[in-house]
C-alpha cells in the first residue's frame, strides 16, 4: 500500500471509529514513526509502506482509534510554537491556555510590572511545564518556580525545560500550591507573577466530558471540586501574601466561572477577566492592591 492510500483509509477508519479523528491523526502517527515532515510524505505519497513499518503503525492507530489522545500516543504537543513532551501523568496543553503566557510576558516586559533584574514568578499546576518553560523561553530575565503535587508530572516538566535551555532557570518543586514556594523563599511580597493552570471541573461535570479526555487524562488535573473552584479558593489567599504590591496573579478558568472568582478574590485584587477567541470566559487577570 502507497502512503497516499495509508493516509486515506486510515483516516477514514479512524473518523469513523472517533469522533474528531481523522486524516490529521493519520498524518501525525505516521511523520511520528517515520521521523519524516508532512511536506515529506506527499512528496513521497507514491513510495510504498512495507511490512514492517505497517507493522509498528497498527498499533498506534488501534490506539488512536480507542479512544487514546493522539499526544499521550506520539509523546508530544505544540504550545506556544514549542514542541513538549507529554504523558499520561500530565494534562494535554491546550491552545486557549497561551492565552495565559502571552499575558504573563506582556506583563512582565513592563507593560504593568516594573522592568528590573531578577524577576520571580511561580507556575502552580504546572504540569508538562508548557506555561513556565514558555515563559522562561520567551522571556529572557526571570526566574520561574515551577510547583505541581504529582512528582511524575514533575519528571515531564523537567524533561521539557532541559530540551528547551532553560533548566538552570526553571526550577521545579513538588507539594501542594504554593506550600513548597513559601517554604524556599522565605520572605512574603516576593513574587512578581503567578500563573495557575489548576483543575477547574466541577465533579459532577467529569463523567459529561469528552472520553477522550474523561478516560485518559489525569483526574487530578481535571477535577477542581464541587463548583470547579476548589484548588482556586486556596490559592488566592497564599498568592496574596507571597505577591509582591502591584504584583499579578492570572488563573485559567472554565466560561461562566467569573463571577464566583471575582467573589473569591474580594476587594483586595483588580480583577479582569478575558475571553478566549470563541468569547468564552477562560483568563482571570487580578492584580494586588
Amino acid at each position: 500500500m502507497k502512503i497516499s492510500q495509508w493516509l486515506h483509509s486510515t483516516g477514514k477508519y479512524l473518523a469513523e471509529r472517533r469522533p474528531g479523528a481523522g486524516r490529521l491523526d493519520a498524518e501525525a502517527i505516521l511523520k511520528h514513526v517515520t521521523g519524516r515532515d508532512r511536506v515529506s510524505l506527499y512528496r513521497e505519497a507514491d513510495t510504498e509502506i512495507n511490512t514492517e513499518l505497517e507493522a509498528h503503525l497498527l498499533p498506534l492507530v488501534e490506539r488512536r482509534a480507542g479512544g487514546e489522545p493522539l499526544a499521550y500516543i506520539i509523546g508530544s504537543k505544540e504550545f506556544m510554537g514549542l514542541e513538549f513532551a507529554v504523558s499520561p501523568a500530565v494534562l494535554i496543553p491546550r491552545p486557549e491556555t497561551e492565552m495565559m503566557v502571552e499575558k504573563a510576558v506582556e506583563l512582565l516586559k513592563g507593560v504593568s510590572i516594573p522592568v528590573r533584574a531578577g524577576q520571580v514568578i511561580a507556575d502552580v499546576g504546572t504540569g508538562s511545564g508548557a506555561v513556565a518553560v514558555s515563559i522562561a523561553v520567551l522571556f529572557q530575565g526571570v526566574r520561574v518556580y515551577a510547583v505541581d503535587i504529582s512528582g511524575k508530572a514533575l519528571e515531564v516538566s523537567r524533561q521539557n525545560a532541559a530540551t528547551h535551555g532553560v533548566g538552570d532557570r526553571v526550577q521545579f518543586l513538588e507539594g501542594n500550591l504554593l506550600d513548597p514556594l513559601a517554604e524556599i523563599i522565605g520572605v512574603e511580597g516576593r513574587l512578581d507573577l503567578v500563573t495557575a493552570n489548576l483543575p477547574y471541573i466541577p465533579s459532577a461535570d467529569i463523567p459529561f466530558l469528552m472520553a477522550d479526555v474523561r478516560e485518559h487524562e489525569p483526574r487530578l488535573a481535571l477535577d477542581g471540586g464541587e463548583d470547579g473552584l476548589e484548588q482556586y479558593r486556596r490559592l488566592v489567599p497564599r498568592a496574596g501574601e507571597l505577591l509582591s504590591d502591584g504584583g499579578y496573579l492570572l488563573m485559567e478558568i472554565a466560561p461562566g466561572q467569573g463571577k464566583a472568582m471575582r467573589a473569591i478574590l474580594g476587594q483586595t485584587w483588580a480583577v479582569e477577566v478575558l475571553e478566549d477567541l470563541a468569547g468564552r470566559e477562560r483568563l482571570v487577570i487580578a492584580k494586588k492592591y
